[in-house]
């Protein structure tokens, strides 16, 4: 695996263990260049192992955490995305989040590919009063959904790893909750929290809100900032309600400081399958 300076690989080395709980990327890295030592070691998951990857588009900035460029997003949802009818409230079974999650061709900046749920054991907050940052973190939002599926949107034309999804279903007063208690976790949390139980110890230096657009019947989105050797770790989570299914859109940037984007137009596009 190439990496483009030695600040890079250190970094990334520093975040794989987080990277790697964060819903449950536990793909190892590929290539032939490690040596036998390497097998003590954590996998690098496909987002912190591209980070160290050279750009194959002159055009792209090589970053893994950034989505196509916002201005190249479609400015509409396509129109011939059809609902499953989640927005009465219904609770969809897992061949009905199987249908309504986001395909390859819904959003034609976006391919969609099959993502492992992630290990059942996952960090739990020092701060009762951030268990739901923890819970999304680990993929298991809460309250637990009857059912759940996970995908990997990556650049249709970079195939590079940019926003993982999962959509849960929880009864439109399970879903309402959901949010309720994410909302009010990301102002108590603004100070950071710390998280165990996977693995070293986690460290959370700050939480904050992001503006988001409408969609559905209620969004919200937000920033946890990870913490390693002194190394800001943007995590940003949008989610987005439709009566009793919740799709959360996760991005992180592995490689700087700056707050990593989701195009609205995915969110925009999740709810119209589920309406």
């Amino acid at each position: 695996m190439r990496t483009r300076t030695a600040g890079t690989s250190r970094r990334t080395g520093t975040v794989a263990a987080l990277a790697a709980l964060v819903l449950g990327l536990t793909t190892a890295c590929g290539g032939g260049d490690s040596g036998g030592d390497d097998a003590d070691k954590p996998k690098m998951p496909d987002a912190a192992a591209n980070a160290t990857a050279e750009p194959k588009d002159p055009k792209d900035p090589g970053q893994v955490s950034e989505p196509p460029a916002l201005d190249e997003q479609p400015k509409t949802v396509d129109p011939n995305v059809k609902g499953v009818g989640a927005g009465g409230g219904k609770e969809l079974t897992k061949a009905e989040l199987e249908s309504a999650v986001l395909a390859t061709g819904d959003v034609s900046t976006f391919k969609a590919g099959p993502m492992d749920a992630p290990p059942a054991q996952g960090e739990t907050a020092d701060n009762p009063a951030c268990a739901p940052l923890t819970a999304m973190i680990n993929g298991r939002p809460e309250p637990e959904a009857s059912a759940a599926v996970y995908r990997q949107l990556v650049g249709a034309n970079t195939g590079r790893p940019a926003i993982s999804e999962f959509l849960t279903t929880h009864g439109t007063q399970g879903a309402t909750t959901l949010l309720s208690r994410l909302s009010d976790a990301v102002k108590a949390c603004e100070g950071g929290f710390k998280g165990s139980g996977a693995g070293s110890p986690s460290t959370y230096s700050a939480v904050k809100r992001l503006d988001t657009p409408k969609a559905g019947d209620g969004t919200l989105a937000y920033q946890v900032t990870g913490d390693f050797e002194g190394e800001p770790v943007p995590l940003v989570f949008h989610v987005v309600r439709v009566g009793g299914t919740v799709a959360t859109f996760y991005t992180a940037n592995f490689e700087g400081a700056k707050t990593p984007e989701i195009p609205s137009i995915l969110l925009a596009t999740q709810a119209a399958k589920l309406k």
